[in-house]
């Protein structure tokens, strides 16, 4: 029987494109991009692939090469997530991240590569896990609730706050990364 935990260190982790997660102590997560890494040896051996004829054992033998560069990107991507789950379950208490939708985040904004190199979707699902085996928490935030528009410090809700104005800036006088800002919520 696992004996569930009092929260006494709590995260907040908020998704970001250009890292993994930026989280609310402001401390990000420097996600190697594996992806993008082989994306040039890639494009090499899907090119020969495509030139072979179809049926031929030359052609088999090099769509097995495509597919073990793919298996490769994979493992290190699950690799990396499981080390880095691991690490956080083991210091803190509860987790609190939003529950994106990253399927519609990929299509919506043309971010489909970056989206789908992190592998955001396959760290929550270690996360919870990993937490849930200790007796800890994952919390999980509304994908509707306005994280970034609201002032971590007064709680103040901006109305308007594109995606090019990386710096939040309230009234109130607080100015902070928008991203640990919305980590902090």
């Amino acid at each position: 029987v696992i004996q569930p935990v009092t929260a006494e260190n709590v995260v907040g982790l908020d998704f970001s494109m250009k890292e993994l997660f930026v989280s609310s102590d402001g401390v990000t997560a420097a996600y190697p991009r594996y992806y993008r890494q082989s994306m040039e040896q890639l494009q090499k051996e899907q090119r020969r692939l495509s030139k072979c004829q179809i049926g031929s054992k030359n052609r088999n033998k090099q769509r097995i090469r495509v597919a073990r560069l793919h298996e490769k990107v994979s493992h290190q991507r699950k690799d990396f997530l499981h080390k880095l789950s691991r690490q956080i379950t083991n210091v803190y208490d509860a987790v609190c991240i939003e529950d994106l939708n990253m399927q519609g985040m990929s299509q919506s904004l043309n971010f489909g590569k970056s989206v789908h190199d992190n592998g955001w979707g396959i760290f929550t699902s270690l996360l919870n896990y990993k937490l849930s085996e200790q007796g800890k928490k994952l919390i999980k935030i509304d994908k509707w609730y306005p994280s970034s528009k609201t002032c971590s410090c007064c709680g103040k809700v901006k109305e308007e706050l594109s995606l090019s104005e990386r710096m939040y800036q309230c009234e109130c006088g607080f100015i902070c990364d928008r991203d640990v800002n919305a980590a902090r919520n």
